[in-house]
């Protein structure tokens, strides 16, 4: 069963009296029939826990900075409105305990731990964002990696490689950007995409009349994500694309030992690739050389996309930054060209 977990917290322009302060909570709390237990902090602030009846369980804490801090932890099957009135009455009663000196208070919604199914992830920066996912559609490790998909009623379905969000079907922006954003004409050309297993970058590319999209990829998923890919997947050739299940690193290795070149290069690798090959331990060893070998198969008047990384070999470049539905952040995308 999972556990809501409450936050409420009190900023102050000076410590609070500890004794006081609990002592004057410890009314609400024989109301509700919960025990108390008092933690020797060793000189900072106040702790206490009350233990109550269905498992509820509280921590109140009287920092020794200004802060006054309560957690209540309740089983998911518990009163909500029960455990909202507990809270109430405990921000009430603090308000009053603690007038004139409250400079903020901050009442967060329940965190929900150990739910069957996982609404938090994390953003590229390591903020914490809820989703409003209701149910996993797909859960299994391939070769290299666990695959996740999980429906989101804003963002459709969710791919989740290796606990890293890649796209959702509402992310076209990332799609689009990572392609140039309209500006290029990809009608007769030839195209190499690296990773992409959305789909997404092959779909709206062989929708512009290349003469050949070639993609690398370890792992696809066309079942899932129809809004992305389309029927593209269903096939691994078509008549201006064929896909490669097979790491991009000999791929590209391959490529420049033939002297083949491209138009384009589109490098849609996870955030933090995986590499098949045990010469690219570190990860930005591993980026580096995926980067150096695209700028090695692109033609002189060729272009490179990809999103925010080092290049080791002289190039120009342009970027843009681009609001990305299911990141919750923005994205910085690069346009790459040899001197």
């Amino acid at each position: 069963m999972a556990l809501r977990h409450y936050t409420l917290d009190f900023k102050l322009s000076a410590p609070a009296d500890c004794t006081s302060t609990v002592h004057g909570l410890q009314s609400i709390f024989q109301e509700q029939e919960m025990t108390e237990t008092v933690h020797d902090t060793e000189g900072h602030g106040h702790l206490a826990t009350f233990v109550g009846k269905k498992g509820r369980f509280v921590v109140v804490r009287v920092h020794t900075h200004g802060l006054v801090t309560v957690d209540l932890q309740c089983y998911e099957g518990d009163d909500t409105a029960q455990v909202d009135n507990l809270l109430n009455a405990l921000e009430t009663k603090l308000e009053n305990l603690l007038r004139g000196s409250i400079t903020r208070v901050k009442r967060l919604p329940a965190l929900s731990r150990g739910a069957s199914v996982d609404r938090y992830w994390p953003t590229a920066d390591g903020r914490l964002m809820e989703y409003d996912i209701d149910h996993v559609v797909y859960d299994q490790d391939s070769a290299y990696q666990n695959i996740k998909i999980l429906h989101s009623q804003q963002f459709g379905n969710i791919l989740v490689l290796n606990g890293d969000i890649n796209l959702a079907e509402s992310d076209l922006a990332y799609t689009q950007a990572i392609m140039g954003s309209g500006r290029e004409n990809y009608e007769g050309k030839e195209i190499l995409i690296l990773g992409g297993g959305d789909g997404g970058i092959l779909a709206e590319t062989v929708k512009l009349k290349p003469k050949m999209v070639t993609m690398a990829v370890i792992d696809g998923c066309r079942q899932h994500m129809r809004k992305t890919c389309g029927q593209v997947l269903d096939s691994l050739t078509g008549d201006c694309y064929q896909v490669l299940v097979e790491d991009c690193v000999p791929v590209l290795k391959k490529y420049v030992e033939e002297g083949r070149t491209f138009d384009y290069v589109i490098n849609d690798l996870t955030a933090v690739p995986i590499s098949t090959s045990p010469e690219e331990d570190s990860t930005w060893e591993f980026l580096r050389l995926i980067l150096d070998l695209s700028i090695k198969v692109m033609r002189p008047s060729g272009k490179y996309f990809t999103q925010l990384e080092k290049l080791s070999s002289p190039v120009d470049f342009s970027k843009e930054v681009v609001c990305v539905p299911s990141y919750m952040e923005l994205w910085v995308f690069y346009s790459v060209w040899k001197k």
